[in-house]
Parts: C-alpha cells; sequence; structure tokens
C-alpha cells in the first residue's frame, strides 16, 4: 500500500489553495477505522463538490511536526477505502465514534495536544457528559427555565427527596447514548406496591412494582452497576396517538462562524418503549403535523419558533461553558401537554438525521463553517 503513496511535491501540488478537512476517527486492527462509513462517504462526497480535500484520518496518524499524513479516501470506482499521502489539514472534525475509543489515554493526549497546537483547528473535541450540561444550561438565565429539575442519583435518601416533590422521574446514564440504560420510576401511593420501576431494553421495558423504597433502590443499583446517574423530574409530554413525542434539533455553526438551526424534526415513542430513539422502536415524524394534532396550527406555529430559538440559545451556552470549540450539536426538545417547552440532551456527534433535506444541508454546514474556520485562521496568520 506504501508505494503507492505520492511524495513530498505532489502533495503540495495536491493542495493548490484549496481547504483541507479531516475527519478524525481512530484505528481499527480489522478494518482499517472505526466510525460510520457510509457518513464519511456522504461528507468526502459533499466537501469535494465543495471545492475541499477531505479525508479520513486516524489519531495515530495524525502526527503534529509533519507537512502531509497518512489519510484514507473512498475510491468511487472500486468502491474501497484507499491509503493515501495528503496535507495536514486547515481543519480537524472530531467524529471518534464512541465514548470508550475517546476516552483513551493515547486519544485524549492527542486531542488535548490538538487543542493547545497553533497549526491545529478542531471542533467537537469530545462527547457531553449528561450532568455537566445541565450545570452548564444552570448557569444563565436565559437556558436554566428549559431545566428539568435534575439531580445526582447518590443515595436512596436524595432519590426519596425527589420523590417528594415529583412522583414521575426518569434516571439516566451521565455518559448514555440513544437512549441505553434509562429508567423511569411512577409512585402511585395508594397501591399496595407503590414504586413502578420501567428499564429500558431494546425495543421495550421491563417493569418492576416495589413494596418499599429500599427495595426500588436495590433494583436501581443492580440495574445501574457503577455507573453514574442522575435523577430527573419526569415530563408528562404532548402525545400522539396516545404516545408521547419530542422534537430533535441540529444545530450547527454557518460560514459566518454562527449558531444556526440546520432543521427540526420529531421521534414518536415506540408502543412499549420509555424513550423516543429510533433504535428503541421510535418513529419518524413531522413536528408540525405533531404540534398541530396536539395544540392548533397558530400554537404549533409559535411552537416551532420557539423551539429553534430555544435550541440556539442552549448551544450558544453549552459552547460557552464548557469551553470548547464547537461547530454542531443535536438536542432533545419536549413540549408538555401545556405547551411548555423542555430541554432533555444535547449530543456533540449527531447522528445522521433521516430527514433528507436536514441531512443536505447537515454536510454542507460542516464545510461551510469549515471554510470559516480556515478563513479566519488564515486572517489571523497575516495579521500577527
Amino acid at each position: 500500500m506504501d508505494s503507492l503513496l505520492p511524495d513530498e511535491a505532489d502533495v503540495r501540488e495536491q493542495r493548490a489553495g484549496r481547504t483541507v478537512l479531516a475527519i478524525l476517527t481512530i484505528d481499527d486492527d480489522i478494518q482499517l477505522f472505526r466510525g460510520n462509513r457510509s457518513n464519511f462517504v456522504d461528507l468526502i462526497r459533499t466537501g469535494q463538490s465543495m471545492g475541499f480535500i477531505v479525508y479520513v484520518l486516524t489519531v495515530k496518524n495524525l502526527l503534529l511536526t509533519r507537512s502531509s499524513l497518512k489519510g484514507y479516501v473512498f475510491n468511487e470506482a472500486e468502491d474501497s477505502w484507499q491509503q493515501r499521502l495528503l496535507p495536514f489539514p486547515d481543519v480537524i472534525y472530531n467524529r471518534i465514534p464512541l465514548r470508550e475509543d475517546e476516552i483513551q489515554p493515547a486519544v485524549r493526549q492527542k486531542i488535548n495536544a490538538c487543542r493547545k497546537h497553533p497549526r491545529v483547528t478542531l471542533f467537537n473535541p469530545a462527547f457531553f457528559n449528561k450532568w455537566d450540561l445541565f450545570e452548564w444550561l444552570r448557569l444563565s438565565k436565559l437556558t436554566k427555565p428549559y431545566i428539568p429539575l435534575t439531580r445526582k442519583l447518590v443515595s436512596v435518601t436524595s432519590l426519596e427527596r425527589m420523590m417528594r416533590k415529583h412522583s414521575y422521574l426518569y434516571l439516566k446514564p451521565e455518559s448514555g447514548k440513544a437512549g441505553k440504560g434509562i429508567m423511569t420510576i411512577k409512585v402511585h401511593a395508594e397501591k399496595q406496591l407503590p414504586y413502578r420501576l420501567r428499564i429500558q431494553e431494546n425495543k421495550k421495558s421491563t417493569t418492576y412494582n416495589c413494596s418499599t423504597l429500599h427495595k426500588l433502590w436495590s433494583r436501581i443499583q443492580k440495574q445501574s452497576g457503577n455507573e453514574a446517574y442522575i435523577a430527573q423530574q419526569g415530563i408528562k409530554l404532548a402525545s400522539f396517538q396516545d404516545r408521547r413525542f419530542d422534537l430533535r434539533a441540529l444545530v450547527q455553526k454557518n460560514q459566518r462562524g454562527q449558531w444556526d438551526i440546520t432543521g427540526i424534526g420529531a421521534r414518536i415513542a415506540g408502543a412499549s418503549s420509555i424513550t423516543t430513539h429510533v433504535p428503541r422502536g421510535g418513529m419518524i415524524e413531522d413536528p408540525e403535523k405533531l404540534l398541530i394534532n396536539s395544540f392548533n396550527e397558530e400554537q404549533a406555529r409559535k411552537l416551532l419558533i420557539k423551539a429553534k430559538n430555544a435550541a440556539v440559545l442552549i448551544a450558544k451556552q453549552i459552547e460557552r461553558a464548557s469551553g470548547q470549540q464547537l461547530g454542531e450539536m443535536s438536542l432533545d426538545l419536549g413540549v408538555d401537554s401545556v405547551g411548555n417547552m423542555w430541554f432533555f440532551e444535547a449530543n456533540s456527534k449527531p447522528m445522521k438525521f433521516d430527514e433528507p433535506h436536514i441531512r443536505q444541508k447537515s454536510l454542507e454546514r460542516v464545510f461551510h463553517y469549515g471554510a470559516y474556520l480556515a478563513r479566519t485562521k488564515l486572517e489571523k496568520a497575516g495579521g500577527a
């Protein structure tokens, strides 16, 4: 494979004033690198059509002192990935797919080195932690009203205190993804077994009815293992045909480097699921249709505008409070049965949106923001 690599002069010629964006991931012994390959192909095609040089770069091949790096490009004719020598990137887009990959010491070390290095512009440096998100959003009077009451789940006493205020709670792993590990508690004080615990499994949930708080707590501990959890006030979400729904907003930076809404979709909970995530049996729907069904046309229109404004406000506050350079995030927002807006979750590495109009715009925006970052870096260098 190495014999096919061009020399440094070829690489310089190849750049010819074009912006270079590398998609960062990690090595894989079996399949060269990890990550969503079809997403990477879509990114490469979009970037090339917009005049960029785009390639997949692994952490191991990201050598900060080199002017050219070994990266992977997709060969359309052969439908295969090939390694080439490519110019050092102007911008690095972090798409390391899993939290476990990202917390490896060598990976964290490299990302931290990138953040400090004058040559490197990297965005989306890490996955979010759920507890941090709520802490960050509590700091601003503009975003605080969107947050349900949220506490760390540390003891049976703290759980009891929350259940006195709210008879319906969500328990979520701090580092969870796509609804994995979520549980709900409902308290029916009048019943013989007053505590109802539902645990999310693949596309369904299992319910346990517990007679005492201590039995409930030991069942929760057994389920959560040593993982850190948060407890959150349950919200009675608006529903469609007796199934709850929430909104998925995609916010990205635009060509001016400003947060902007790329699109809003909606997800309806699976028939026996406690979350709206599609891998857990959730369904994709048109948000306007669902909101009109729950409210009326005028109110639905106002709620959609409110959701878009809230998403941009929240993204700005997360970036400000995290101290990180972010370029995109997806947000889960809920509307309760009386029309209040709530924030539940943000993902710094959004999955592909299935709505075609959102999908296409989301790919282009990565490069709009990439071009902005490269231009800003050049201006700084010129002005130094």
